[in-house]
């Protein structure tokens, strides 16, 4: 027998998860945010990976004793486990808090690494939800990378602060001509290219995946190479692995423009960000077009929750 407030939660996540796996299962796609902090009770987020469920807690302070908070996160799981009709091992908890760099979210949760295919578009990536703060695959995007595989075919594509690739793999999809993928981490490369191999797109010649600082290779790079480029930074990073410090805001222009300088006349770059008061400086950005993209790359499922921004450049 519930409680006032889990039938409460039990009604709200039943009338969503009817809504949005419709929608899901139509648009082709195993993955997508089911619940987001909707009732203050329950200030959660869900995501669906498949058959499996991701389930992150936004630390806040809850008045509640940690016995007390036992008895409500397991009531939590089990209304999961019972409207979505899924196994309670098959749902994943982790708490999140805010931010203040890029390197807490890949910070290791867990010892043992567990890999699982999910689909996306026809297309198949490799999704972790036991070892790492985030799983492999940004939901929120993936309307950005419907535009950007739309958007590839023939084209030479340079995918900047690449994470796990999916970018990459869109645009591979969507018969790129040369797709180069850029992160500073040894194990989002690797993770970005058994994503190439679980799409059978094997080819050394056609993908390249480059371990890198970005801000560095950019000065490598000849101009007017790319036709396309997709930039999705941090919003602050101070790896030691990086020459400097990179703060998304106080940096943007110099960093697109480096990108745009790589750019041909006419090519297009896609940048985002997550950073909550972000203020793009366009004065400064060498464009010849800045096209705010935000709300037409919002899925349906991130509607009037989305807290990134998007914008498409021409130069």
């Amino acid at each position: 027998m519930m409680n006032d407030k889990l039938q409460m939660f039990y009604n709200r996540l039943l009338k969503v998860h009817k809504h949005r796996s419709r929608l899901a299962k139509r648009m082709n796609i195993s993955c997508y945010r089911l619940y987001d902090k909707d009732l203050p009770e329950f200030p959660v987020m869900i995501d669906a990976y498949g058959n499996r469920v991701c389930l992150s807690e936004y630390r806040a302070k809850h008045h509640l004793t940690e016995e007390e908070h036992a008895e409500w996160m397991q009531g939590t799981v089990n209304v999961i486990a019972e409207v979505l009709q899924i196994n309670k091992d098959d749902i994943y908890t982790k708490e999140r808090k805010r931010k203040e760099d890029r390197l807490s979210q890949y910070r290791k949760t867990a010892e043992e690494k567990e890999f699982f295919e999910v689909e996306e578009n026809g297309l198949k990536f490799l999704v972790n939800l036991s070892d790492y703060l985030d799983t492999g695959l940004f939901l929120d995007h993936r309307s950005t990378r419907k535009m950007v595989m739309e958007e590839a075919k023939d084209k030479k594509v340079l995918n900047l602060f690449a994470y796990t690739g999916s970018f990459s793999v869109y645009a591979a999809a969507g018969g790129a001509d040369e797709v180069i993928t850029v992160d500073l981490s040894n194990t989002y490369i690797d993770w970005a290219q058994k994503n190439f191999e679980a799409n059978f797109l094997v080819n050394p010649r056609k993908y390249r995946f480059i371990v890198a600082d970005v801000k560095q290779y950019l000065e490598t790079l000849t101009p007017n190479t790319f036709d396309l480029v997709v930039m999705d930074p941090p919003t602050f990073s101070n790896s030691k692995k990086m020459k400097d410090i990179l703060d998304i805001q106080r940096d943007h222009a110099e960093l697109l423009n480096a990108a745009l300088r790589a750019v041909k006349p006419g090519g297009v770059l896609y940048f985002s960000t997550n950073a909550r008061k972000f203020e793009l400086n366009e004065k400064e950005i060498k464009a010849s077009v800045i096209k705010d993209i935000t709300k037409a790359t919002t899925p349906f499922d991130f509607e009037g929750r989305l807290l990134r921004w998007c914008w498409r450049m021409i130069k």
